[in-house]
């Protein structure tokens, strides 16, 4: 998915109705890398720096591993292999990664209509080649992408743990939901390091452990407008769950005088045309991430009324419309925001 929204992360000494956590003497550590192509971040809190260190390096190793099944930018993943051999009649073991993230795809899809569709990779190829080239794509070319395209021509044996695609040449894009898989498994193993007060933040698909010591929460700034300069003026108070936006800001094309986004909408093979950024709340990152992906395609009404059908998960939705930024907000939204005095 995409990340194009300000993010802050801050700490918050402030108590409220939340239960806050006991005072505890840990000290504050912050790791970089790059993976999956973006900067991740990993901030936590720890007795010492050998354990920091440790921790951190067995999550970003995770990462990486996990890149080498997901990803579709390397031709040698598990994701393009099973690309390149399957086929119709030709239903392909998988790893216990892959099917599970394959099937929380398909369970979207289904939910959506469509909106989200991890098969859209022919369509978001070619968009990739328009916004290079600045020209978009032929009647023809987007005709033949389209055709490959469709959650319902990927088939999930659950038994066998097999994935069959059933028409040739279709291709796999986990874009939208394999950042925020790989930030929960990337909290899961700090846990499993004794590190429970944890952030993990792949370029915007933020996961949250434990708050920082003498806090309720992790504190989340986000800007109320989409321009990447734009200041931070609303804060989010988090813990034990995750925070995604989907945006395109900074990733479009003007073609033939109509913006295009690099976002694309896999039941019509084309660039959204509505500018919009989309911040998800979800009880983990797989759900923020696709969540975010998903109600960028459906819009505001659609949108919030999936998202009003599970449980501990919110929404802020901003559009242009009619040269306005217009504010869309699920109902629950603003529970989880840090009032301001």
């Amino acid at each position: 998915m995409s990340y194009v929204f300000q993010t802050c992360l801050l700490f918050s000494t402030l108590s409220g109705n939340q239960q806050c956590t006991d005072s505890e003497i840990l000290s504050r550590f912050e790791f970089q890398e790059v993976h999956m192509g973006v900067q991740w971040r990993i901030v936590l809190y720890a007795t010492d720096k050998a354990i920091a260190n440790k921790a951190a390096q067995n999550a970003f190793s995770r990462v990486k591993e996990l890149n080498k099944i997901l990803s579709d930018y390397d031709p040698e993943s598990e994701l393009n292999k099973l690309c390149r051999l399957s086929g119709p009649g030709k239903p392909i073991p998988v790893s216990p990664t892959l099917l599970t993230v394959l099937k929380k795809s398909q369970a979207l899809s289904q939910e959506t209509n469509g909106a989200f569709d991890v098969t859209i990779s022919p369509v978001v190829r070619l968009w990739r080649r328009a916004r290079r080239k600045k020209a978009m794509p032929t009647s023809q070319r987007l005709q033949e992408a389209r055709s490959k395209v469709g959650y319902k021509l990927m088939k999930i044996t659950q038994n066998n743990q097999t994935i069959e695609l059933l028409k040739n040449e279709m291709r796999l894009d986990l874009g939208g939901i394999a950042k925020g898989y790989a930030a929960d498994i990337a909290l899961k193993v700090l846990k499993k390091n004794g590190v429970p007060r944890a952030m993990v933040d792949a370029s915007g698909d933020i996961v949250l452990g434990d708050p920082p010591p003498d806090t309720c929460g992790w504190k989340i700034g986000i800007a109320s407008s989409d321009d990447p300069k734009a200041s931070l003026d609303r804060y989010l108070l988090l813990h034990n769950m995750a925070v995604a936006t989907s945006g395109d800001a900074l990733q479009h094309v003007d073609l033939d005088g109509k913006r295009y986004s690099h976002i694309v909408d896999p039941r019509t093979g084309l660039g959204l045309t509505d500018q919009s950024r989309v911040t998800v709340i979800a009880p983990d990152g797989t759900t923020a991430d696709s969540l975010a992906s998903a109600i960028s395609v459906l819009g505001p009404e659609p949108g919030i009324k999936l998202l009003n059908q599970k449980p501990g998960t919110a929404c802020l939705i901003l559009r242009h419309e009619n040269k306005q930024i217009i504010s869309y907000e699920s109902h629950c939204f603003s529970c989880y925001e840090l009032k301001q005095n």
